[in-house]
């Protein structure tokens, strides 16, 4: 089995990995962080703003089930592209949205995804959402993974 990797951050990684989990093809998703100047940073850290940190979800995935195109397109409807370091309630630069690369592939076909939809004119403002490479990623908290998941499951026992 072929797996590959990418990394999305589009506001609070507790609904962005839930949307990802579910579909046929992804392997694993695990929250954390990326994108910043700190190493192995905390929730509470990254939260204060002033580690430069991105709530995202990593997703391995197999391309021979859901292919980086089908992805591109799951993230760009799960958020607004258009905001700022905001996410509805959610405010601050932890929460930007950012496809962070694996390789030059998903670069490419990212840069172009975010053009075609620029293009589109599907929205008023124009997207904000940057593509940077990976340069590190630090798993959050356990109570962070599959949170939503874990969090219906307790409420379905009462």
């Amino acid at each position: 089995m072929k797996r590959e990797k990418i990394t999305f951050g589009a506001g609070c990684f507790w609904g962005i990995e839930e949307s990802f989990r579910k579909l046929d093809g992804v392997l694993k998703t695990t929250v954390g962080y990326s994108g910043g100047n700190f190493e192995n940073p905390t929730y509470k850290d990254v939260c204060s703003g002033k580690t430069g940190h991105v709530e995202v979800v990593q997703i391995e995935y197999d391309p021979n089930i859901i292919n980086f195109k089908e992805l591109l397109d799951k993230f760009w409807k799960i958020h607004d592209p258009t905001t700022l370091n905001r996410q509805g309630i959610d405010r601050g630069d932890q929460y930007r949205s950012i496809i962070f690369y694996h390789n030059v592939d998903q670069k490419k076909k990212a840069i172009e995804s975010k053009r075609k939809l620029e293009e589109s004119n599907k929205f008023i403002n124009s997207i904000v959402t940057e593509i940077s490479l990976i340069c590190s990623f630090y798993p959050a908290e356990e109570y962070h993974q599959k949170y939503i998941k874990k969090k219906n499951s307790i409420s379905s026992i009462y």
